[in-house]
């Protein structure tokens, strides 16, 4: 049976909205989605697009692909410290022949998009559905009390560096699905890479406490160094206090992965999406008394530097407290050509 874009938004999209304080004055159906903003927040907004062959694998399995690509816009309103409320997407597929011969395709993207927008309560209000190329475009739309979102600009000097969770696992993850790199655990890293966990509840949390914060999208010291020139600080980071998971350091160990390898992907690598922040020493204690007292499962917290003033470089290395050199930058879509 060939579907008309509308049979495919009605079949796949299109969901109720009227449900109790979801703020959906008028949801998917006409022109405009109407959204009621609560007396006393913010509007939280943010637009990533995912393109098949730059962000994902041709091969991708299209629940792991439809989950990721909202959750990384989720990541977004975790760095703000916004709840998340609203989301609008926008897909171009290649052609009617892929969703009219397998629509299981379109039915597994929709399942895993939806798997995590109902885990944190996130409603499709609108979008779009075109032929070309394989690309997603999501636009999320979360809430934040008034004054309190989080931003990258308040990093001040003697403040401590933190990551939430582990780093470097996204990025060794490209490297297992690239074929660059063999490792004894794949698919725990290739998980790491595709089913990202956003950092929504630590986000929330982090209001009034954090002084700023972003994701980790394109790697620590590219999104670091975004923190500190909006904040017009350095930073000094401590090599041995990367948080690495369990099974890296056992990659590590079986001298699958060499330790600076596994240093370069926590520092450069991306794909994380981790929350980094900094937090006045004070505030890290209160954090830190909060977190112990959590009965949810929260991400762990480690400290991995500190904000400086001035220094001849914008982020220096340490490892057994002497200064240690490493390369910095990211994952730039105009540089990388």
């Amino acid at each position: 049976m060939n579907l008309s874009e509308f049979d495919l938004i009605e079949s796949y999209f299109k969901r109720d909205t009227t449900v109790q304080n979801s703020g959906v004055a008028l949801g998917i159906g006409d022109d405009c989605a109407l959204l009621d903003i609560p007396e006393g927040y913010q509007l939280a907004v943010s637009t990533d697009s995912l393109v098949c062959g730059v962000h994902f694998f041709e091969d991708v399995e299209p629940y792991r692909l439809g989950y990721k690509a909202l959750a990384v816009n989720l990541s977004d309103l975790a760095a703000m410290g916004a709840l998340p409320k609203w989301v609008s997407l926008a897909i171009t597929l290649p052609n009617g022949a892929m969703v009219n011969n397998n629509q299981n395709w379109l039915a597994e993207f929709t399942r895993g998009f939806f798997a995590l927008a109902d885990k944190f309560g996130v409603l499709l209000v609108g979008g779009d559905t075109t032929k070309g190329p394989l690309s997603i475009t999501l636009s999320v739309k979360g809430i934040v009390p008034r004054g309190l979102a989080l931003q990258r600009n308040k990093a001040n000097e003697g403040d401590m560096i933190c990551v939430s969770n582990h780093i470097g696992n996204g990025a060794l993850g490209l490297a297992v699905k690239s074929k660059a790199v063999t490792v004894t655990h794949p698919q725990y890293f290739v998980d790491a890479l595709e089913l990202t966990e956003p950092r929504v509840d630590l986000g929330i949390l982090l209001r009034g406490l954090a002084s700023s914060c972003i994701d980790i999208s394109d790697g620590l010291t590219q999104d670091l160094t975004h923190i500190l020139k909006a904040s017009n600080c350095c930073a000094k980071i401590t090599i041995e206090s990367l948080p690495f998971s369990e099974m890296m350091q056992d990659e590590i160990k079986s001298a699958k992965l060499d330790n600076d390898a596994a240093v370069q992907y926590a520092l450069t690598g991306g794909d994380d999406y981790e929350l980094l922040f900094t937090v006045s020493e004070s505030n890290l204690i209160v954090l830190e008394q909060i977190l112990a007292q959590q009965t949810e499962l929260m991400p762990s917290i480690s400290v991995i530097g500190s904000i400086t003033s001035a220094q001849p470089e914008l982020i220096s290395f340490f490892k057994d407290k002497q200064a240690v050199t490493y390369a910095t930058g990211g994952w730039d879509h105009f540089k990388q050509e």
